[in-house]
């Protein structure tokens, strides 16, 4: 049994399964008193050691998706603007398979009713169900593209972007940056969409209505080519609702 005992620890050691001598004798212990299953033992007994992993790897895409807050649907206040979301849509779109799907998500709306706090916790639910997240806001994507541009280094930046399970560019056209100090903005963005097309889910928050987005970036019909990709079946949300900031200013900013 020794030996039989000390085979089975150095299998787990082989297959990287980080499993203690000790927890492997309380174990066999416990399934020997309670005359354990053969698969409920080993359920006793790699189940935490799968857990632990699990829990370490959504830590890990979690910090990987650089997410700008720590925000989740179970800390939105769904009472505040009770018409501007539907729960149980968010709900269902927690649940990932729109990304499963590769299908693309647009918020469109006012600004500071909850979209970004939405989003951002949707890609927190996207990391724990094992996808790969980035997230980044219009001005932080556009100035590492438009970085890329001086340093000839345009076509790895969009492999990169094009690589996640979940891009999510938040704060398109929060406060025209893009348009002031990025005038290829249109170009670089399509570039992105493009790259993801039917292969990778992208999710756009945005309070510029669709009908503006031509006058929005500087060049016209590129805008209008990076919307018809965008959008090409898509989930789309329009968002109407009250102002964290303009109804609770006591409580900081609140959700964008």
């Amino acid at each position: 049994m020794a030996n039989l005992r000390d085979r089975c620890l150095s299998h787990f050691a082989m297959l990287g399964i980080p499993l203690r001598p000790e927890a492997l004798d309380e174990a066999l212990s416990k399934a020997e008193m309670e005359g354990l299953a053969h698969l409920s033992f080993l359920d006793q007994l790699l189940g935490p050691q799968a857990a632990a992993r699990h829990e370490r790897a959504v830590k890990r895409r979690i910090r990987q998706a650089r997410f700008a807050e720590s925000k989740t649907l179970e800390g939105f206040d769904w009472t505040f603007n009770p018409q501007a979301f539907d729960r149980l849509q968010i709900e269902e779109l927690a649940t990932s398979d729109f990304i499963r799907r590769r299908a693309n998500l647009v918020f469109v709306g006012w600004s500071r009713v909850g979209k970004s706090h939405i989003i951002q916790a949707l890609g927190m639910k996207a990391c724990v169900h094992g996808y790969r997240v980035c997230y980044r806001t219009s001005e932080a994507l556009l100035a590492d593209l438009t970085a890329s541009l001086a340093d000839k280094t345009l076509p790895q930046r969009v492999r990169y972007y094009s690589r996640p399970d979940f891009l999510i560019i938040d704060e398109f056209g929060f406060d025209r940056i893009e348009r002031a100090e990025c005038p290829q903005a249109a170009h670089l963005l399509y570039k992105i969409i493009a790259a993801r097309h039917q292969k990778r889910s992208t999710a756009l928050v945005t309070n510029v209505d669709f009908d503006k987005w031509g006058d929005y970036l500087p060049d016209g019909p590129i805008a209008m080519a990076f919307l018809n990709r965008l959008v090409e079946g898509a989930i789309i949300l329009k968002i109407k609702g009250k102002s964290y900031r303009a109804h609770r200013p006591k409580e900081g900013d609140g959700p964008a």
